[in-house]
């Protein structure tokens, strides 16, 4: 991927993608976590300690190369993306919750995706490799989340009827971006892509199954409600890998780490599509039997 396409377009295409992130965000949607704290609480303990934790694990277990240990860290790291909200309104989960946790997600991640990056960088690179998030880098991950959604949430604020017309289109420029930014990281590795599948495939397949479970099943095991809890496991389960590729592509200058987020994108909507008609066929099944008795 050309040098000039990873330090100026890749930065400025995430952005604007951030952009419409703010667009679709409020003040009222960081206000509203009173109304449902509970809910808020434990969506966030699930993806920053939990799926973490279990991101973790799944790089010692499987022994995973140290860039891709990393890698799959970063993606662990990442807030959820736009698109959860729209598999919430597919799958009747709670939207406002979903939009208040991806608000909520933006602001905390600008601060807590440095300092697991960096725990994971000095754990598995012990191989004198020099690669750190150092001040002015994660200065610059702060940028890159914080500053695009709050000039997004300002157009909103400003400019309704113009926030309207915006939102089909960059939420077609982001599918697109991520589309291409996935290919643009596979064709520079593709002399060795079967080998990266071959070692992290699995784990993103399982780091993605446990996203979503644990995203639904251990709020409603909590006492959150099926729609609440819908909505935190496609906040958990699709994060945004688009964030994480340019990050790994930008920031820390290295596509190999870019390669679990690159394949994660490929499983996440596949499994949560699949995740979500199952959720609805349970409730058809289960309001059926409670009919019949």
């Amino acid at each position: 991927m050309d040098s000039g396409i990873i330090t100026i377009l890749l930065p400025l295409a995430l952005a604007i993608i951030m952009v419409g992130l703010g667009l679709e965000l409020t003040p009222k949607d960081f206000t509203r976590v009173t109304q449902h704290p509970k809910a808020v609480l434990i969506a966030l303990f699930c993806q920053l300690v939990v799926l973490v934790s279990i991101a973790f694990v799944i790089c010692k277990v499987l022994a995973l190369p140290p860039l891709l240990a990393v890698g799959l860290m970063l993606l662990a790291a990442s807030p959820g993306g736009s698109t959860a909200n729209l598999f919430s309104y597919l799958f009747k989960g709670d939207i406002a919750l979903n939009i208040t946790l991806t608000a909520i997600n933006s602001v905390v991640a600008a601060f807590t995706l440095p300092l697991i990056v960096n725990f994971s960088i000095q754990h598995f690179m012990n191989d004198g490799q020099q690669i750190s998030l150092q001040l002015s880098k994660i200065l610059q991950v702060f940028a890159i989340i914080i500053v695009p959604v709050c000039i997004g949430m300002l157009i909103r604020h400003f400019a309704p009827r113009f926030t309207e017309k915006l939102n089909k289109p960059l939420r077609i420029f982001a599918v697109v971006f991520l589309v291409l930014i996935i290919i643009g990281a596979i064709t520079k590795e593709r002399h060795q892509i079967l080998e990266y599948l071959t070692q992290v495939g699995l784990a993103t397949v399982i780091f993605c199954i446990c996203s979503l479970s644990i995203g639904y099943f251990v709020p409603r095991f909590l006492g959150i409600n099926s729609a609440q809890a819908r909505a935190c496991a496609f906040e958990i389960g699709i994060h945004n890998s688009t964030l994480a590729m340019t990050i790994a592509l930008t920031v820390m200058v290295n596509s190999t780490i870019a390669m679990p987020a690159a394949v994660y994108s490929i499983f996440m909507y596949i499994f949560a599509a699949i995740f979500g008609t199952l959720l609805n066929k349970f409730a058809i099944n289960k309001k059926i039997q409670l009919q019949t008795n």
